[in-house]
């Protein structure tokens, strides 16, 4: 019944909140060692789903000015031309209903203001009004710019502060999650900016199915059955292989047996399972972003109690987009990846070739190999995932797009040459 799910969804975000409260009160650090680095062995990337750099990081720019975050006085102009501030209100849940509109239009707007002039240029001045035409409430319309404090996400936050912090990570495309995660997957999205599964051409091969031609190991791990992507469900129908299960995933972790490559995925909604309500803890909006930092803690604490997988491995934890919602820095310039999509798919009566990336999105890279505090501006998108994986397990020699090609790779944030111990441990018991 509705009831019985809303007081399963109560009690879940309730054992969340008590998860995180521990987390907050047992994040400790233990003694530094000199074992020497070994060569990176594991590539683990966790993708969540639809929250903005500033959403979620933009604050930590107050305890460290190296990071492009908020100052306070960011603004955009609501339907009735009133300036409305970046604000420290953001909310875990039951904020940001309706689901902030991220289609490839709406993001024009939300990026140049609805200036559609010839030379227009990006100001990042549309998101109040990008949200209004949703919500028809100027009160509501301004949440849109509402931002969490570090204290309100302690797993994300440590980590960043603990590990290496990208403020210059952008989603691929200025549009919504699967041309995005085709992006992530084969260094292009095909031509779509729009959420339709395209043909794949042969043209260019998954990072996944690149790596198995070449004798490596890789796995999409989907939390279960009842929460496979659209893109999931293609990709099993044509290599059941390369699937697993979140439990896999944990089994895998523990024993040492992850592949070369492997990606993450969470949960994207509440269902019933074998255990009980499984509550969706993607972060997209609205759902609960605390059960959102228990999920990332758990992967994190998966690899870390490993200590041979830990020296041997590299977690990113990214967003598929900024899901609509505020950031106040303009996409640059991008490497075409030689694909149109045309008037009737962009809905800005313009043609778009690719050339410019979508909204930044928040990025955090975990090694042992990486100084604590580390704070890296390179422009990244998503098609830096395959491009890195390229360059550490395949030589960077196979057919790629010309987007991945030209991708920087974040294998540059590991600068030690013995990996530490003195790192974060979260306490996820009830």
């Amino acid at each position: 019944t509705n009831a019985a799910s809303a007081q399963a969804y109560f009690l879940s975000a309730q054992i969340a909140r008590a998860q995180l409260q521990k987390i907050q009160r047992a994040v400790r650090l233990s003694p530094p060692s000199d074992q020497p680095r070994s060569s990176i062995k594991h590539l683990i990337v966790l993708m969540m789903e639809n929250r903005s750099f500033d959403h979620m990081m933009g604050a930590l720019k107050a305890n460290d000015s190296r990071i492009d975050g908020l100052s306070g006085n960011e603004s955009n102009a609501d339907s009735t031309g009133s300036t409305v501030n970046v604000r420290s209100r953001a909310a875990f849940q039951g904020q940001l209903d309706p689901d902030p509109d991220h289609y490839f239009a709406a993001v024009d707007l939300q990026i140049f203001g609805g200036d559609t002039s010839p030379n227009l240029t990006a100001n990042m001045q549309g998101f109040v009004k990008s949200y209004f035409n949703q919500s028809k409430d100027a009160l509501h319309s301004q949440k849109i710019m509402y931002y969490f404090t570090p204290d309100q996400l302690p797993v994300l936050t440590t980590l960043a502060t603990e590990f290496a912090v990208c403020d210059r990570w952008f989603s691929s495309v200025p549009g919504p999650s699967i041309p995005n995660r085709l992006f992530a997957d084969y260094g292009t999205s095909f031509g779509q900016v729009g959420m339709e599964i395209p043909s794949v051409r042969p043209r260019y091969k998954s990072i996944y199915e690149r790596l198995a031609e070449h004798g490596h190991t890789t796995k999409i791990y989907y939390y279960d059955t009842s929460s496979l992507l659209v893109t999931d469900a293609h990709f099993l129908k044509q290599h059941p292989e390369i699937f697993g299960t979140y439990e896999t995933f944990l089994a895998d972790a523990q024993s040492g047996t992850l592949p070369d490559y492997s990606l993450v995925e969470p949960n994207y909604n509440d269902h019933d399972s074998d255990q009980g309500e499984a509550i969706a803890n993607d972060q997209h909006p609205d759902h609960n972003v605390q059960a959102g930092e228990v999920f990332i803690a758990q992967v994190y604490k998966a690899i870390r109690s490993n200590e041979t997988l830990w020296r041997d491995s590299i977690l990113l934890i990214t967003y598929s987009s900024h899901g609509g919602i505020y950031d106040h820095v303009p996409p640059p310039a991008a490497t075409p990846d030689g694909f149109v999509a045309q008037v009737d798919q962009t809905g800005t009566g313009r043609t778009f070739s690719f050339d410019r990336l979508g909204v930044r999105v928040p990025a955090v890279i975990v090694s042992p190999y990486i100084r604590r505090g580390t704070v890296d501006h390179t422009v990244y998108d998503h098609a830096s995932i395959p491009a890195t994986v390229s360059k550490l397990f395949l030589s960077g020699s196979e057919s790629s797009s010309p987007r991945e090609r030209n991708a920087q790779t974040f294998d540059r944030v590991l600068t030690l040459s013995a990996p530490r111990t003195d790192t974060p441990e979260f306490n996820l018991s009830h």
